[in-house]
């Protein structure tokens, strides 16, 4: 018996109301706002900040100031010590651990009960809904989705709270119902050792009708690399041929498109992007034939953009979701149900559409090169990695970048540092198209780049098999959802991959 057909029934008609609201997005959110202050009023932090008398936006943007990290991390520590009533109502027994690509402090972001169904369940639900809206024909539900996650461990002294990666959190209050659909078993994909992990979650899929994989794009290929080791064979298509979508978020997916298409080589294999994140979950991919997402209006999450020329000026100014532009960049700033209020998120996007809102990650507000005033961004980067790749047959597995300040002879220029699944027949080819195509899609580093004088031309440095892998290890951060840095404006890790690497640094 297919259970598709019925089980799809209750995802269709979700598909169908999030169709209905798409085109009132700033009424949903204007009541997202009422009901996060309405909610908080009598927490410490909505008392201190007057939640009571907001009634508009204007009076929020007034109140609340734009908060980084290090603003709330008394408060959420004091949460952590079993405090209540703080910067959400009740007491916070979850915390994501998320170190991210800020550095190599962890953050702890509360996860309330109402973060976790409201926002991060439910933005799972919606991928499913929209991938079904799409593909009529699935039988998704006929097989096991493979969901990779991290590991958790107890929070200080506290009685039944918990820190942990984001996806293990979900893991471990997912309803018992799901886990008829997923593999691998609970006490497996919480496993904080990933390479014991992956070794697990390989040994007890490999037998399974797997039909969809959900991860980080990284750490889910590590896992179907195993499995095709143990297996023998050489694409996942004789392991699992009832595979069919693999959804997929935490980091770019363009760097490794060609990787998987090269191991899966069914031909209604789908893949599908999410922006789900330890703070929450922001957008879906509801369009195939569009790699825009859907910014997700009804999460419990309250959305401000500021402008990313703006961000570094004295009085930066933040707009909703109805006074976004298309074309422009923004640093996302949001204020969820789980107490984060004007929260910079770190990340920046560009709008494509406003009916509905529709957006592109392009990159961090603090992981870019502008160094020189070239002011080049993650979209930059693989934009012009990916046209590298189309042009040389090249597979790009990992990469960093930095800048070069000052050689021996004067000249300031970009260092790239890329580990590749298949290198380019001619590396100083590959270098050049890169290079040529950064300078095409940002006017910046081609004025830079003008005749040499500011900028010579980037310098590549290949990566030996496993460097990324074995820094990430040496750092603790296999697994999960930990990042490789893709742009740097200092040296603070390019230097340490290159010495990893057998490079002399020293510039």
């Amino acid at each position: 018996m297919h259970l598709s057909p019925i089980a799809r029934i209750p995802f269709l008609l979700r598909a169908q109301k999030l169709e209905r609201e798409a085109l009132q997005a700033d009424v949903q959110q204007r009541k997202v706002l009422a009901w996060l202050l309405r909610t908080a009023q009598g927490t410490a932090y909505g008392k201190a900040h007057g939640f009571a008398g907001i009634r508009e936006y204007d009076a929020f943007a007034r109140q609340v100031p734009v908060n980084s990290y290090e603003n709330l991390r008394d408060d959420i520590d004091r949460m952590r010590h079993g405090e209540k009533d703080l910067l959400w109502p009740g007491r916070i027994r979850w915390f994501a651990k998320s170190s991210g690509t800020t550095g190599d402090k962890s953050k702890f972001i509360p996860v309330s009960p109402a973060g976790l169904h409201d926002t991060h369940y439910r933005g799972g639900f919606d991928t499913v809904a929209f991938y079904l809206k799409n593909h009529p024909e699935s039988r998704f539900f006929d097989g096991k989705g493979l969901i990779l996650g991290g590991s958790h461990a107890p929070n200080y002294n506290e009685k039944h709270s918990l820190v942990g990666d984001l996806s293990a959190i979900l893991i471990e209050n997912i309803n018992p119902v799901a886990n008829l659909f997923r593999v691998p078993a609970k006490e497996t994909a919480l496993l904080a050792d990933f390479e014991i992990k992956r070794d697990r979650i390989a040994r007890e899929t490999l037998h399974q009708n797997v039909t969809s994989l959900s991860g980080v794009p990284s750490w889910m290929l590590s896992v179907l690399h195993r499995v095709l080791e143990l297996s023998g064979k050489d694409k996942i298509d004789e392991v699992w041929p009832n595979l069919e979508v693999f959804m997929h978020g935490g980091v770019a997916f363009t760097p490794y498109r060609k990787q998987y298409e090269h191991i899966i080589t069914l031909p209604g294999m789908h893949y599908m992007e999410t922006y789900n994140a330890s703070e929450g979950f922001f957008g879906i991919q509801d369009d195939p034939a569009d790699p825009s997402l859907r910014l997700m209006v009804d999460y419990g999450v309250f959305y401000e953009f500021i402008p990313l020329d703006e961000l570094d000026s004295a009085h930066p100014q933040a707009v909703p979701v109805w006074g976004v532009e298309t074309g422009r960049n923004y640093a996302m700033v949001i204020s969820t149900s789980g107490g984060l209020w004007r929260y910079l998120i770190g990340d920046t996007v560009r709008f494509t559409s406003t009916r509905p809102y529709k957006f592109v990650i392009t990159g961090r507000t603090k992981h870019f090169i502008n160094a020189f005033g070239e002011e080049l961004i993650v979209d930059n980067a693989e934009q012009g990695l990916a046209w590298a790749c189309q042009e040389t047959g090249a597979m790009v597995l990992e990469y960093t970048a930095a800048p070069v300040f000052m050689d021996d002879e004067a000249r300031c220029r970009h260092q790239w540092l890329i580990e590749f699944s298949r290198p380019p027949a001619d590396l100083a080819q590959f270098a050049t198209l890169l290079d040529r195509r950064l300078q095409e899609v940002n006017s910046d580093y081609e004025a830079k780049r003008f005749k040499d004088i500011t900028l010579q031309q980037l310098e590549l440095v290949q990566a030996r098999p496993g460097l990324f892998h074995d820094w990430m290890k040496q750092r603790g951060k296999l697994g999960g959802q930990h990042k490789v840095p893709r742009l740097s404006n200092n040296r603070d890790y390019i230097d340490p991959l290159l010495k990893l690497n057998g490079e002399t640094t020293g510039i």
